[in-house]
């Protein structure tokens, strides 16, 4: 099949294409951007920047990759963006490199969903197997775990974080970490449960779903002080792996705090 460049494609001698990159009518791709094997690109696609973009990907019109990330002590330092294999990035999205305040980098991981209008900001790190819906956008510094799933036009403050297997509903305002196997939503975002659906599909045996519904109604809805109700929880589920997950997420807690839930 081969590597197939549009003519009215402006593609620059020094950017590094892979093998079967197709790239459509009026795309732009810049001096620095890096696209890997077997991606494709919709026509209108602009890649700019230090960019990296992985194989099998396919990115529709519109989107912007790598282009000057908004922030107004941004100094044309080479930060990158680096977005990993199989995603789809739809309509209108947009990626920024990072910044020197932070680590130079924005991540994106594999096998992951940008649908139309969703925004990942400059030194984000997004782990893999997210779904992005409509318009969900981050805010600077923000990192997002494995398999989340943000609702349309949700959003998330700069530097937050939403723990793995986490849920966001549609619509909610994000200002605080939101622990892993949750589900979150509102303005401002508070936990409401565990996520049941999310956890089923992916094959979280029973008896942990159960248990993650107990430590989720001990930590979140119990009484007296959250630290507390931590050290419970810490000495009943301790030394299984998703328990440990979820404690070392709030162990490394900053700025923001954890998302609490709903008054009841």
């Amino acid at each position: 099949m081969g590597t197939s460049i549009h003519p009215t494609a402006i593609v620059s001698p020094s950017a590094e294409l892979g093998n079967d990159v197709n790239i459509s009518a009026f795309c732009n791709i810049g001096e620095n951007v890096t696209i890997g094997d077997r991606t494709s690109l919709h026509s209108h696609v602009v890649i700019d920047g230090h960019t990296t973009l992985g194989p099998g990907c396919e990115v529709y019109p519109f989107a912007v990759l790598g282009c000057t990330p908004q922030h107004i002590f941004y100094n044309n330092e080479p930060s990158t963006l680096v977005i990993g294999q199989n995603c789809t990035i739809r309509e209108h999205v947009t990626m920024h490199p990072g910044t020197a305040i932070d680590a130079m980098k924005t991540v994106v991981g594999d096998n992951s969903l940008f649908l139309a209008g969703a925004h990942v900001a400059h030194d984000c790190v997004v782990g893999k197997h997210v779904i992005f819906a409509n318009n969900a956008a981050l805010g600077g510094h923000v990192k997002i775990g494995n398999h989340v799933m943000l609702g349309g036009f949700a959003a998330v403050q700069q530097w937050c974080r939403v723990g793995d297997h986490s849920m966001v509903g549609a619509h909610s305002l994000v200002d605080a970490d939101i622990i892993p196997f949750c589900i979150a939503s509102g303005n401002r975002a508070k936990l409401s449960g565990i996520n049941l659906i999310g956890l089923e599909r992916r094959g979280f045996a029973p008896k942990t779903v159960l248990a993650l519904r107990e430590l989720f109604r001990l930590l979140i809805r119990g009484d007296g002080l959250f630290s507390s109700r931590l050290d419970e929880v810490r000495k009943k589920f301790q030394g299984q792996p998703e328990f440990d997950l979820l404690f070392n997420f709030i162990d490394n807690a900053a700025r923001n705090g954890i998302c609490q839930s709903f008054k009841r």
